[in-house]
């Protein structure tokens, strides 16, 4: 927008603020960055028409923002979605998910085995004002029938869960939420669209940590949810009420990211599966667990609804959580660290850090054991990671002997 003198007739201190405000970005090849908190508009009535979203337009930086709104529309054209709306984190994208779409006498179905910040939100936060919650196995279509209510108004899950890579029937459980009338929402952070499209097997909404894979190289914190339109209205005003808006910066970084996520994740699923077939081989290892793997039990289901198999693997060790702690103390190259989806590969026990505030029946019922390593397998060469967890590994597998 131009300015409404000619330059000459301000003082040096307008000068320092004003000169150079306006640029037109329209030829830039690569996206633009914008940094703002707030607009111009062009005049009076404009901004109350934008205000009362009779204009289309950008009115805060609460609501929306160019960089974002470019980011949102690339997700939903990678998820077959109808629109996007970013968040500040993952979980960010639950609150605003829970608050836009459930009202007090509300019921929710829980995926077993979610990410255990998901589960400790709706039970501690989301059961206070009024909505119950119960949980279902992900694998067993019956104990979700089953513990389907009058008043049940959404189903949320992982598919494949971290970090025990138990996998989800979406056709049947969108085929069960839809003559119900529940809304299935499910997370995809761990596929992303380049794996795997619960929209297209019948989902209603989408949710991404953006943190992971999104970014991948762990830099940002962000979430974003895709899917149905009429859905998401009601979500983008939690943003517009409550702010849990995304940065602009890190909507930049996740926008240029996507670019190379289909090559990414082609690669991290490389590794990952040769690791994981070298673990299961290994003799300090007890059972590894991979959908890449061909004896995974639900090899089958994997193979009709995945595309491939992503980067995040888990194991036992042969011991007890001593000895999980002695194999993580020994690891030189692969780093001790709670992210995934990063380029760096990375281990962490589950059942002490992202469990560790579930209860031991909780842990007991989602295979979180206490010798159970996770490994988020990064894109370096995969034979210096099997030589780093072998070192490690046959350490401790001598000391038990």
């Amino acid at each position: 927008m131009p300015v409404k003198q000619p330059p000459g007739s301000y003082s040096l201190a307008t000068h320092a603020v004003r000169a150079g405000q306006y640029q037109d970005l329209s030829d830039l090849h690569s996206e633009g960055l914008a940094l703002t908190a707030s607009y111009v508009f062009a005049d009076a009535e404009d901004a109350a028409e934008k205000f009362a979203g009779r204009r289309p337009g950008n009115v805060y930086i609460r609501f929306s923002n160019p960089t974002t709104a470019a980011f949102e529309e690339r997700i939903a054209a990678m998820e077959g979605a109808d629109a996007a709306v970013a968040v500040g984190s993952g979980m960010a994208a639950y609150t605003a998910v829970a608050l836009g779409l459930l009202s007090a006498g509300d019921h929710v179905v829980l995926g077993d085995g979610m990410f255990g910040t998901t589960p400790r939100f709706f039970r501690t936060y989301m059961e206070k004002f009024g909505v119950s919650v119960s949980v279902a196995d992900v694998r067993d279509l019956d104990q979700w029938r089953d513990a389907v209510r009058e008043n049940t108004a959404m189903f949320v899950l992982e598919t494949p869960t971290n970090p025990m890579m138990h996998v989800a029937d979406l056709r049947a459980l969108s085929a069960l939420a839809a003559e119900r009338d529940i809304v299935l929402v499910v997370d995809n952070t761990l596929c992303t669209p380049v794996l795997q499209n619960p929209l297209a097997l019948g989902a209603d909404l989408v949710i991404h940590s953006a943190a992971k894979y999104i970014d991948g190289q762990g830099r940002c914190g962000g979430g974003v949810v895709a899917g149905r339109a009429d859905l998401l209205k009601p979500v983008s005003e939690v943003l517009r009420t409550a702010g849990p808006s995304p940065s602009a910066f890190n909507s930049w970084v996740f926008l240029k990211s996507l670019e190379t996520l289909p090559i990414r994740m082609r690669e991290h699923s490389r590794n990952a599966t040769l690791l994981a077939e070298w673990l299961d081989q290994h003799p300090a290892v007890e059972e590894v667990f991979y959908t890449g793997l061909e004896k995974h039990p639900q090899r089958e289901l994997v193979d009709a609804q995945q595309s491939g198999h992503g980067g995040l693997v888990s194991f036992t060790v042969r011991g007890d959580q001593g000895d999980a702690w002695n194999v993580v103390d020994r690891l030189s190259l692969i780093s001790l660290t709670t992210n995934i989806g990063d380029t760096k590969s990375m281990v962490t026990h589950p059942a002490s850090t992202t469990h560790g505030r579930m209860s031991l029946f909780e842990k007991e019922r989602a295979g979180i054991a206490p010798n159970l390593l996770r490994i988020s397998v990064g894109l370096e060469d995969v034979s210096d990671l099997m030589a780093d967890l072998d070192q490690a590994l046959r350490a401790v597998d001598a000391r038990s002997s």
